[in-house]
């Protein structure tokens, strides 16, 4: 959804002309105490911390380290003997942007996917099942071979990079392995790497982004998630630091202020080609039905696909702007030729640095008292 990790939808970073100081507080957060929050959340959890013999808080510690819209951090998780339910909490929708609720259920499936690479390798067989009436992601556990994936290594490395990348072209072998790992159950990511179909999805980009900032509803709510100093970040542990995209900390008061004249469409657009232009390519996750199971289950594709680029050293961020913006929808989903079905997120990918990481709320926060 970021690292810099703003998760589902691509989140606007608005760039401010600052002193030498402002640079420094952007590369380092503006508080020692910010870089070791992140470390914290990625450091194990006590072993005593267990329910009936499972690790359960630990499952859900790196179940938290998936992606989410704006860093929404959306998920409730409710603690049974030997199985772990994954809840959506509507409390933190987001309603202009997710109308449908479509990247809270992606999010879900996102934190299932980890969920189940961490439980491989502490010995557990995950078995993942969503729950039509309750909206609800089911997840047994039983004991198996312990095996520690590729994927389940770099489930802390892993950071949705929203800056440029350096070009290079991923060979044909590695691309194979995004597609292989990006492709699910009624799920599958349509990879583009030439320059006149990558400038076919930024025209959409473009499209849907300036749509976006003419809507105040939508600026309003992704204002609502910014964290404009570490200070903030670090008291909410979620939402979109500033910093984690490269940009100054500033005073919220500040911040806020400054957000609506340096945001525009024609500012953001000149900045998302120049990220399209120096990525690898694109990849489209195109889903067989539009309904929740199938969210999830694009959720928990993209998730692998992110951690396999992060394995084979790449980087990979989103820009869902054409698919976000329902008017939009049907006209990118007719460009791809995919016929009736549903474009479900955007993804460029490439090689590049790593960013500052984000916060997480702590683990307990997100558990439900009580057992299933």
């Amino acid at each position: 959804m970021a690292d810099p990790e703003h998760g589902m939808s691509n989140r606007r970073s608005f760039l401010v002309s600052g002193t030498a100081t402002a640079a420094t507080l952007a590369c380092t957060g503006g508080d020692s105490g910010y870089a070791a929050a992140v470390q914290d959340v990625r450091r194990p959890l006590p072993v005593r911390l267990q329910v009936g013999g499972f690790p359960l808080y630990e499952l859900v510690r790196y179940a938290t380290l998936a992606p989410s819209s704006h860093n929404t951090q959306c998920w409730i998780f409710k603690l049974g003997e030997g199985s772990i339910t994954i809840l959506p909490d509507m409390l933190r929708r987001c309603p202009a942007v997710d109308p449908d609720d479509h990247h809270l259920y992606v999010s879900l499936g996102c934190a299932a996917e980890n969920l189940v690479q961490d439980a491989l390798a502490v010995g557990l067989h995950a078995e993942v099942a969503f729950q039509e009436a309750s909206g609800a992601i089911q997840v047994d556990l039983t004991a198996t071979r312990a095996v520690q994936t590729p994927l389940f290594e770099t489930i802390p490395l892993r950071q949705s990079t929203r800056a440029e990348y350096d070009g290079r072209a991923v060979s044909a072998g590695d691309l194979r392995l995004l597609e292989q790992a990006g492709t699910g159950q009624g799920v599958r990511p349509l990879l583009f790497t030439s320059r006149p179909q990558t400038e076919a999805i930024l025209e959409y980009v473009a499209r849907g982004n300036t749509l976006q900032i003419g809507d105040p509803a939508f600026v309003a709510e992704l204002g609502s998630w910014m964290r404009f100093n570490a200070h903030d970040a670090l008291t909410a542990g979620d939402g979109l630091f500033s910093a984690a995209s490269g940009n100054p900390t500033l005073p919220h008061w500040l911040g806020s202020r400054l957000m609506p004249f340096f945001m525009t469409a024609g500012h953001e657009n000149d900045k998302y080609a120049k990220q399209v232009r120096s990525s690898s390519g694109m990849a489209v996750f195109v889903s067989d039905a539009n309904d929740k199971a199938h969210w999830v289950e694009v959720g928990r594709c993209y998730e692998r696909f992110a951690l396999q680029a992060t394995a084979l050293g790449m980087r990979n961020a989103m820009l869902n702007q054409p698919v976000e913006v329902a008017e939009l929808r049907p006209q990118f989903a007719a460009y791809l030729g995919i016929g009736t079905r549903r474009p479900d997120l955007v993804v460029r990918f490439g090689y590049g640095v790593a960013m500052l990481q984000s916060l997480r709320r702590p683990v307990d926060a997100v558990i439900q008292p009580g057992r299933v």
